[in-house]
């Protein structure tokens, strides 16, 4: 009987103690209160959703301090992501009004104080998306609970404006354009200013995204405006040396823009089009997305970041000297280029019908266009001298693949490290390959990690939905957590609290160490030289070729030599 009597006494403790929680949180624009849930025992979440950063800002505007607000904001709903195109480019959602951001904050016993931050930066091409991410019976991809309470950070997660209201540039000082940077510096500022009364450490905070918010995370460390304000990075599948990264002749697709709302194309441009109507805008910028091997659609992506001698002072190459002080972390996975090849060669993903040789040809034929037929002509002996006489139907398929992986992901991230650690003064440099195969079942037997399949493992989706994850998912999961969060408190993937599956070398020296991140993830995953010999071609063999018709679109002849 007094077994029992502690049992029930036991059950009521549990079941009256009361959550641990920060309450309502003075910001500079005035009090925020978001929700608390208890995530485990003795552990609590304090989520705010929606905490305005900015004010709803100008067209074709830097953002602006918000004014602030009178009483306590209920923070307990996203916002509205940045006013854009659907997936479908036929329609417009969210709202001009979209300068928020989320946070999570994990306590145990105590209220949490001097967490490192994790800030987040989604992707989306520069033309899509928002801070929460795709919804699906309210869990949202981007939540950041998993990754908090597991490694005791605090996660933010921002929005920023895309497409023509965020990116729109005329190449000049009249519409100068990334504006969609500005919002994500003004978020790191803001979380910089206000992130200690959330309980976060101000000099610790950690910036990471994927794609092009993988990029933009690149394009944050190499701004002299960010000077102080970062210490750590993280780029999943993309930097500002992808040749979609950077626009270098904006003006084209503003006057196309131009037309389509009826707009001069001469010097009463700028000003017809900010008077425009902003749905207008964003519906006339539409990108072309029908793919072909003689005309891959990366070279398509003109709505992003340019050079425009204030946030990007300079070609981004030149600019890793402001990043000599900042840890940075980043990676590929190993077939990121599918999802293009699935526009330019649909026969990829056709089980049944083959690709043809001409195909191939083609692709490197229009990849190597800056430097004539005899580039085309080495890069196609370049991919194809292990295929011997007569090449599998697989083979072919998964050649096409590697090129469009190294050519708009893999090379470009190598140059990133080599250069980050080139200039590295305190920072340190790591490198990783993310090889899990991909889960969906219409994808080919061959198929290893498509683009954006880490973000359901990095954010802890396999522990949050777990009826749709086998166990080996859990371990990938955790993997990235720990060493994300360790990195984020360190500086150093293996130091940090959280369990590793393998020591992380650093990229230094002639090695180049990199670490494959996958379910199998252990000593014999630690490895060198990414992909060395297509990493010279790229860098070295095809640079060596004179131009013939356009700049060339990887500034990278100077690096690895």
């Amino acid at each position: 009987m007094e077994v029992w009597r502690l049992f029930a006494a036991l059950c009521l403790l549990l079941s009256t103690a009361h959550a641990t929680s920060l309450g309502a949180v003075y910001t500079e624009g005035g009090m925020v209160e978001g929700t608390n849930h208890k995530v485990g025992l003795f552990r609590s979440m304090d989520v705010f959703k929606g905490v305005p950063f900015a004010a709803q800002p100008g067209r074709f505007e830097k953002p602006k301090p918000h004014p602030g607000w009178s009483g306590i904001l209920k923070t307990k709903d996203f916002a509205k992501r940045c006013l854009q195109l659907t997936l479908l480019q036929n329609n417009k959602r969210g709202s001009e009004d979209c300068l928020y951001l989320n946070i999570w904050v994990p306590h145990g016993r105590k209220v949490s104080t001097g967490l490192p931050v994790m800030l987040y930066i989604f992707g989306g091409g520069y033309l899509v998306g928002g801070s929460q991410g795709a919804n699906f019976l309210n869990n949202y991809l981007y939540s950041g609970e998993e990754i908090a309470d597991r490694g005791d950070v605090i996660v933010v997660t921002v929005n920023y404006r895309v497409g023509t209201l965020g990116f729109l540039s005329s190449g000049d000082s009249e519409l100068p354009g990334n504006y969609g940077l500005w919002d994500q510096q003004a978020a790191i500022a803001w979380v910089h200013r206000n992130i200690r009364a959330f309980g976060g450490d101000a000099e610790n905070i950690t910036i990471f995204g994927e794609s092009a918010g993988a990029a933009s995370v690149n394009f944050q460390m190499l701004t002299p405006h960010n000077k102080g304000l970062i210490r750590r990075a993280i780029s999943q599948s993309g930097v500002a040396l992808c040749p979609w990264a950077v626009n270098r002749n904006p003006r084209a697709f503003a006057e196309e823009v131009a037309r389509k709302v009826g707009c001069p194309t001469d010097a009463g441009m700028v000003n017809c089009l900010k008077m425009t109507d902003p749905v207008e805008l964003t519906l006339a910028g539409t990108l072309n997305l029908k793919g072909s091997p003689a005309h891959p659609i990366v070279q398509n992506l003109v709505l992003s970041p340019v050079i425009d001698g204030d946030f990007l002072p300079d070609d981004p190459s030149t600019l890793f000297h402001n990043a000599a002080d900042i840890d940075y972390i980043a990676g590929i996975n190993d077939m990121d280029g599918h999802i293009f090849t699935g526009f330019d060669v649909p026969s990829v993903n056709q089980p049944i019908q083959s690709t043809p040789v001409e195909d191939v040809q083609q692709l490197l034929t229009a990849l190597t266009r800056a430097k004539g037929p005899a580039a085309a002509a080495a890069a196609m002996q370049q991919y194809t001298s292990s295929w011997g006489g007569k090449p599998g139907k697989d083979e072919i398929k998964r050649t096409i693949v590697e090129i469009e992986t190294d050519y708009i992901f893999l090379v470009p991230t190598q140059i990133a490290l080599y250069l980050h650690a080139k200039h590295a003064k305190t920072a340190r440099t790591y490198s990783y390959l993310f090889s899990e195969p991909s889960r969906l079942p219409a994808y080919p037997s061959w198929m290893g990690a498509d683009h954006a399949d880490d973000l359901q493992y990095v954010f802890g989706k396999p522990f949050t939905t777990p009826l749709g994850y086998f166990p080996r998912h859990r371990k990938v999961s955790k993997h990235f957590i720990s060493y994300w969060t360790n990195f984020a408190k360190t500086g150093d993937p293996n130091v940090g609290g959280s369990e590793i599956p393998v020591f992380w070398p650093r990229f230094i020296g002639e090695g180049h160490q990199f670490v494959d991140i996958n379910h199998n993830t252990g000593k014999d995953s630690v490895k060198q030289k990414m992909r060395s010999r297509f990493v010279y071609f790229w860098t070295t063999t095809y640079m060596s070729f004179p131009n013939v018709n356009e700049t060339v679109s990887l500034p990278v002849d100077q690096y690895l030599s």
